[in-house]
């Protein structure tokens, strides 16, 4: 059992970009003194509060500070890129980290990014998808020449081939074949998981999907794991979750349905960007409810886990009871305005040092039963 953080991020638009990096590389740097053994970056554009384009640029300027972090991807979303430039870089990054490297990809989820990269179309964004993955892997088996033929970019190097200079040979991964492929799950019973199950890539459940969907995915990707003949790993299972562990259950509670907090800031965000292009669904604890019964408050209530360390551990056994075996926690790093860089370094040191040795051995006594 594992634990990590997920830094999408979410901050004020407000904010200025040099500001923000500089708050996610104090919270990265932060975590891996905590002993967190992951951390994950997501990608975006063309948005100032979710403003990396760049996750392994970013990455890259803290590997050589620290020691207990791999790094993943959260998600580079392949429809926006050239596959062979995914391929040079990740393996190049693989090799900058000794293999401390997971390759998380997606087809995308921001809006604006789909316009601006000219990708609306959802069934050309998966079919995107599926064949850049494909032919990154690809690049990385295989010397040249290449010839990998696609529908929207084919990838041919056949000529300009020098093998005593080097010259027409893409770089491999430090990591052989290449390093670990996870996918993201941002809705109830979300195909996606399938498709992972089917290519043999881990899954990760996203923060903004409530608590009661995550067992969905476990459900679905499983049985496909199984259809497919391989096994299903739940230590190929992350779930991220928005998570607030504090001294007291009443200073959890206070804190992340503070008008100042940032858990409050980031699912009002949430709302108001899922209602805006109609799948506020997405976030709804029932399904069945209105919108109106989906406030704010609501929706933090069913997708937060939260609470003194004593009941923090009751409810995070109990979820993983409930939705089964993931081998991983992905805690969402979020906005430190005001109170909540307190607050949230408060939580970070509570549930690596507190929470999460008492959840091992749960895991680990269950597995031995």
């Amino acid at each position: 059992m594992r634990l990590g953080i997920f830094m999408m991020p979410v901050h004020p638009p407000t904010h200025s970009f040099a500001d923000t990096l500089a708050e996610d590389e104090e919270k990265a740097l932060y975590a891996d003194q905590l002993g967190f053994d992951e951390l994950w970056v997501g990608e975006h554009f063309s948005a100032t509060t979710e403003p990396i384009p760049s996750p392994m640029m970013f990455m890259a300027g803290l590997a050589s500070r620290t020691k207990n972090l791999t790094f993943g991807t959260a998600v580079i979303c392949l429809p926006n890129h050239d596959p062979v430039v995914v391929a040079a870089e990740a393996a190049q990054f693989d090799h900058m980290t000794r293999g401390r490297f997971m390759l998380g990809v997606g087809p995308g989820g921001l809006l604006s990014d789909f316009e601006l990269f000219d990708n609306a179309d959802r069934a050309v964004r998966t079919r995107k998808f599926v064949e850049s993955i494909k032919a990154i892997q690809k690049i990385w088996s295989q010397d040249p020449p290449y010839d990998i033929p696609g529908e929207f970019r084919s990838v041919t190097l056949k000529d300009a081939i020098i093998p005593k200079l080097g010259i027409g040979y893409m770089p491999k991964p430090y990591q052989k074949p290449g390093p670990p492929v996870s996918t993201s799950l941002s809705s109830r019973e979300s195909p996606t998981a399938r498709v992972a199950a089917q290519q043999g890539w881990g899954i990760i459940s996203g923060n903004n999907v409530p608590n009661s969907a995550v067992a969905s995915h476990w459900q679905t990707y499983s049985k496909a794991c199984v259809d497919a003949g391989k096994p299903a790993r739940g230590d190929n299972w992350r779930v991220a979750r928005n998570v607030m562990v504090a001294p007291s259950d009443a200073e959890a509670r206070d804190r992340i349905h503070s008008e100042q907090g940032s858990n409050h800031y980031f699912y009002t965000y949430m709302r108001e960007v899922l209602s805006r292009v109609g799948i506020l669904s997405v976030l709804k604890p029932d399904p069945a409810m209105s919108d109106e019964e989906a406030t704010v408050e609501v929706i933090t209530e069913g997708c937060m886990i939260y609470g003194s360390p004593k009941i923090f551990l009751d409810k995070l056994v109990a979820f993983r009871d409930t939705v089964g075996p993931f081998g991983i926690l992905l805690m969402t790093g979020l906005d430190w305005s005001g109170p909540n860089r307190a607050w949230e370094r408060d939580s970070m040191r509570l549930l690596a040092q507190e929470v999460m040795p008492r959840f091992r051995q749960h895991v680990m006594s269950q597995a031995a039963e």
